[in-house]
């Protein structure tokens, strides 16, 4: 691997480091060829970072050669300025491609995996993807009839669960942003703000960041803020309604750092909230800190879950959606990782250096209240969350 020039974010060895981890997964998969089409893979594997993934790109991965990245010939010069791979390891296709109806990118790749000898191997491919198509997959098929293809959804993403120091040196600045976006919105909201224009200062706070060291990053996920009746669905954005009084908002909520993200969620209620609600705040709350309790090393996801649903039960709230997922590096449209769900039935054991998001909110029939937290999995003890911030129901008379 050359040196890494200074505009990565990671070091050399970060990169080797990832690089291995994937290549081992490989070969325990009986993988020749990885065809990397999730841009957070991409992105974590080789620094790539461009808002290029509404076209087909990708990262072919070898065991024997540094990837190969891919993509269209406009966003080609990007791939050099960011990739740690030098530059003929950077290959576009040409624009006659872009949403064609006679041609597909697809055909371009296949001409490049014949060229490295890959025409017959056994290629994996991120079938269960955002940015993989069945078009793309049925033209693969197509153009290497000679190649076997293996389904290699999160095998990526599960290298990435357990983050690195400079991994977790990122999270740490996307934390300190949530803190100062959480601040400002306890802060502005009021009976009578219209939620666009809260919004439109969320968003000055997350991108202004926390400091020239700590500038902010886009979320992969836009602001999620329903109130009132509208905070039983867990994933309405805004409009121009005025928050009122009597009434509880969740703020979904995240800072993002060199695209490592940090949620956080908090509701308010402006004016006097009512008994159900107070019972619930302290049935979540007590569920919460039981689940930070139970996220130790060697415990396993399900332990998390079990420990938050026990308050929930006797406060007779039944909740049947997981509470959590791993994050960390991310593009839209989700901040999570896409691996391990912090539910009942995820036997997957918990690593120091595991990353989630906490997130036990609860959606009932004509309200709903969210307050999480992003932990980290320490080496002795229970969970750190990245977040310093009051875990309660903000009450604004």
């Amino acid at each position: 691997m050359p040196a890494a020039p200074d505009i990565l974010p990671f070091s050399a060895a970060e990169y080797a480091r990832r690089l291995t981890l994937t290549r081992a997964a490989m070969a325990e998969a009986g993988i020749d060829v990885l065809f990397v089409e999730d841009p957070s893979n991409m992105a974590w594997l080789t620094g790539y970072d461009g808002w290029s993934f509404y076209v087909h790109q990708g990262v072919l991965v070898f065991h024997d050669h540094d990837p190969i990245w891919w993509g269209r010939n406009q966003d080609a010069n990007g791939a050099v300025r960011t990739v740690w791979m030098p530059d003929e390891r950077v290959i576009g296709y040409a624009d006659n491609f872009v949403q064609s109806t006679e041609r597909h990118p697809m055909q371009d790749l296949a001409r490049i995996i014949h060229e490295t000898g890959h025409g017959n191997a056994r290629i994996g491919v991120e079938m269960e993807n955002y940015y993989f198509s069945a078009k793309a997959y049925v033209t693969m098929l197509q153009e290497l009839p000679g190649a076997q293809f293996v389904d290699a959804t999160a095998l990526v993403n599960w290298q990435r669960g357990v983050k690195s120091d400079e991994e977790i040196a990122f999270m740490r600045r996307a934390a300190r942003i949530a803190e100062k976006v959480v601040d400002g919105v306890i802060e502005r909201v009021e009976p009578g703000l219209r939620k666009n224009d809260l919004v439109a200062e969320i968003y000055g706070d997350i991108i202004r960041g926390d400091g020239a060291d700590c500038w902010g990053d886009y979320p992969s996920i836009v602001p999620l803020l329903p109130s009132g009746t509208d905070a039983s669905a867990p994933h309405l954005t805004w409009n121009g309604d005025t928050f009122k009084k009597g009434e509880a908002t969740f703020f979904e909520l995240a800072g993002c750092y060199r695209r490592y993200h940090v949620p956080v969620c908090r509701t308010v209620f402006l004016g006097d909230p009512p008994d159900h609600i107070r019972r619930a705040e302290a049935a979540l709350l007590e569920g919460l800190e039981a689940g930070l309790e139970a996220a130790r090393p060697g415990r396993r996801a399900c332990d998390i879950a079990n420990a938050l649903a026990e308050p929930l039960e006797r406060a007779g709230i039944e909740r049947g959606a997981r509470c959590g997922y791993p994050i960390g590096l991310s593009y839209p449209p989700d901040w999570g990782e896409r691996t391990v769900s912090l539910r009942a039935e995820d036997q997957t054991e918990l690593k120091p250096g595991m990353t989630f998001h906490f997130m036990p909110g609860l959606w009932m029939n004509d309200w709903g209240l969210e307050i999480t937290e992003s932990i980290l999995i320490r080496d002795h003890g229970p969970a750190e969350t990245f977040c310093n911030r009051p875990r309660r129901l903000h009450v604004k008379a």
